[in-house]
C-alpha cells in the first residue's frame, strides 16, 4: 500500500505505515559527483515513469562513530549520491499543516537523516506535523574552503554543505504542498552540529524567507571558522596530499577512501587549534558574508522565532574517551585550562565554577570542574549569547536547560550531549537507547512534555502548553529558561555566576 505524488521532477511512490505516509530517499539536488564534487549543489534532473521512495538514499561518505552504536546512531550504506530527504506526514491531502525540517548532528563528519534516532513519526502523528529529514555533504567534501587557497584551480568555499541544506530548504519550500505541509510554517531544527547550521543559516542571507521558526539543541555560531582558520585547514588537507594549491584539481577524482582518511586524520590532529572542529561552516564572504553572531545581531533574522537550550553536562560524552580528564587534580585543572582556555583567566575561571557549584552543593572535583567549564564555553555561554542577540529583534525567542541524567554506567554521563534527541524524536523505545536514556514513566512524561512544546513552538512560535506550564520568553533582565528533567519548571537565570564569567572570556 502506497501513495504515489507529483513533483516538479516527476513521480514519486511512498509507503503507508501505521497510518503515516512515508517517502524516502527523495532527491533534492543532484548526485555531487564527478565535476560536481565540491560544488554547490543542483537541482534534481527529472525523471521519466514513477521513482520508488520507500526506502533511505544513501548517507554522506563518513568514516566510523565511536560512540554511534552506543546511540543507535550506526550507519551502513554511504555514497557520495546522497542528497536525498525524507518525509513523514499524516495526509498527502491540501491540509496546511507545520513543517519540521530536522538538519542531523556528527560534528560535521558523521550522521544521517535516516538514522533510527531521528525516525520522525512519533511527531508526525502526534502533532499534525509533516517532519522532513536531510542529508547533506559532510567533512572536506562539504567544508573544505579552498578558493582563497586555490583560485579557479578549486573554488570550493567550505560551505557547500550549507547550500545542500539551503537547497533541501528550497525544495520544501517549493514542493512539501503536495504531502500536505505548509510551505510558510517551516521550522528548521537541528543538534549539535544541526544546530551549529540553524544558527549559521540564522545568519545567512541567502536562507532567508525559507524558515519562519528555528530550534537549536546544543549547538549555536561559535563554531564558525574565519578564512584564516579554514585556509589552514585546507593547506594542512593538501599538504598530507602532496598537492600544491594549482594541484587543488586533482580532488575532484581523488579516490573517496583517501579523502576520508586524510579528513580523519586531520580531525584528530587538528580539532584544538581550528576552534575544536576542523570542517565546520566559514565566514567565505559569499554564503556566510559575516559571521552569524553579527548578522544576528543585526537583525537579519529578526522576523524567526528562535528555541536554543543545551543539556546540563554536555562534555560528559566525551569524557569518556578523555582519561587525563578522570585523575584530574587542581593543578592540571588550572594548566587545562590555560592550555585550552587562553582567552579566560583560569584562576578566576575555576574559582568561580568552583563557589558557585559549591554554593548550590554540587560536586567541586577537579573533573567535575572541567566538564562543567568546557559544557559552558562549547555550549551554553554561547546558546545563550544567540538568544541575547536575537531577543534583541524578535520577542518570540526561548531557552530551555535539559537536566535529566543518564543512567549509563551508573550515572557518570550526567546530562550529555545528545541525551534529549530520543525525548524529542519520541524514540526512547528504541532498544540500544534503554540505557543510554533511561526509560520508565517519569522518562516517558518527559518525553511527551518536550514533543508537545517543540510540536506547539512549530504551530504557534510558542513552546509553553498546558502539561508544561507558563514558558516566558527570553530577556536579558530575566533570563528566563525551562528546566526539562525529572521536574520542570521556569528558573530565571540559572547559573549565573558561571554564564556571567563568560562575559569577560570571549
Amino acid at each position: 500500500m502506497g501513495n504515489t505524488i507529483e513533483t516538479s521532477y516527476g513521480k514519486v511512490h511512498g509507503v503507508v505505515e501505521n497510518g503515516l505516509h512515508l517517502f524516502r530517499g527523495i532527491p533534492y539536488a543532484q548526485p555531487p559527483v564527478g565535476t560536481r564534487r565540491f560544488q554547490p549543489p543542483q537541482k534534481p534532473e527529472p525523471w521519466a515513469g514513477v521513482r520508488d521512495a520507500s526506502r533511505f538514499g544513501s548517507a554522506a561518505p563518513q568514516g566510523a562513530s565511536m560512540l554511534g552504536p552506543m546511540l543507535g546512531l550506526d550507519i551502513s550504506d554511504t555514497n557520495e549520491d546522497c542528497l536525498s530527504l525524507n518525509i513523514w506526514t499524516p495526509g498527502t491531502d491540501h491540509t496546511r499543516r507545520p513543517v519540521l525540517v530536522w538538519i542531523h548532528g556528527g560534528a560535521f563528519m558523521i550522521g544521517a537523516g535516516s538514522q533510527t534516532l531521528y525516525d520522525g513519526a512519533v511527531l508526525a502523528r502526534r502533532g499534525e506535523v509533516v517532519v522532513v529529514t536531510i542529508n547533506y555533504r559532510l567533512g572536506a567534501l562539504g567544508f573544505l574552503h579552498l578558493n582563497e587557497l586555490c583560485g579557479d584551480g578549486l573554488g570550493a568555499t567550505g560551505n557547500e554543505g550549507i547550500l545542500d541544506q539551503i537547497a533541501a530548504l528550497e525544495w520544501v519550500r517549493d514542493e512539501i504542498s503536495a504531502f500536505g505541509g505548509d510551505p510558510h510554517n517551516v521550522t528548521i531544527f537541528g543538534e549539535s552540529a544541526g544546530s551549529i547550521s540553524v544558527a549559521t543559516l540564522l545568519g545567512t542571507p541567502r536562507a532567508q524567507g525559507l524558515f519562519q521558526r528555528a530550534i537549536l539543541q546544543s549547538g549555536s555560531a561559535n563554531f564558525v571558522a574565519s578564512p584564516v582558520q579554514a585556509t589552514r585547514v585546507a593547506e594542512a588537507f593538501l599538504r598530507e596530499l602532496n598537492l600544491t594549491p594549482a594541484q587543488a584539481g586533482q580532488l575532484r577524482d581523488m579516490p573517496l577512501d583517501r579523502l576520508l582518511d586524510v579528513q580523519q586524520r586531520l580531525f584528530l590532529s587538528l580539532g584544538g587549534q581550528v576552534s575544536g572542529l576542523p570542517f565546520q561552516p566559514v565566514v567565505d564572504g559569499q554564503v556566510l558574508p559575516r559571521h552569524p553572531f553579527d548578522a544576528i545581531a543585526d537583525g537579519l533574522a529578526k522576523d524567526v522565532s528562535v528555541l536554543t537550550g543545551t543539556n546540563l553536562d554536555e562534555m560528559k560524552l566525551f569524557g569518556l574517551m578523555d582519561q587525563h580528564a578522570k585523575t584530574m587534580d587542581d593543578a592540571a585543572l588550572v594548566e587545562r585550562c590555560k592550555r585550552r582556555i587562553p582567552q579566560a583567566d583560569a584562576g578566576t575561571l575555576v574559582n568561580t565554577y568552583r563557589e558557585a557549584r559549591a554554593a548550590r552543593g554540587e560536586a567541586i572535583v577537579p573533573p567535575e570542574l572541567w566538564f562543567a567549564i568546557d559544557s559552558d564555553r562549547s555550549f551554553r555561554y554561547p546558546a545563550m549569547r544567540l538568544a541575547q542577540i536575537h531577543r534583541a529583534h524578535q520577542a518570540r525567542t526561548y531557552a530551555y536547560l535539559f537536566t535529566w541524567q543518564s543512567p549509563f554506567l551508573g550515572g557518570v554521563l550526567g546530562a550529555c550531549h545528545a541525551l534529549e534527541l530520543p525525548f524529542v524524536f519520541g524514540t526512547l523505545d528504541q532498544p540500544m537507547l534503554a540505557s543510554f536514556a533511561g526509560s520508565g514513566a517519569a522518562a516517558d512524561l518527559l518525553a511527551a512534555r518536550m514533543q508537545d512544546a517543540w510540536i506547539g513552538f512549530a504551530h504557534s512560535g510558542v513552546p509553553g502548553h498546558d502539561a508544561l506550564g507558563e514558558w516566558p520568553a527570553y530577556d536579558e533582565a530575566h533570563r528566563a529558561t525551562m528546566l526539562l528533567g525529572a521536574e520542570v519548571g521556569v528558573e530565571h537565570a540559572p547559573r549565573e555566576p558561571e554564564r556571567r564569567v563568560w562575559e569577560s572570556a570571549r
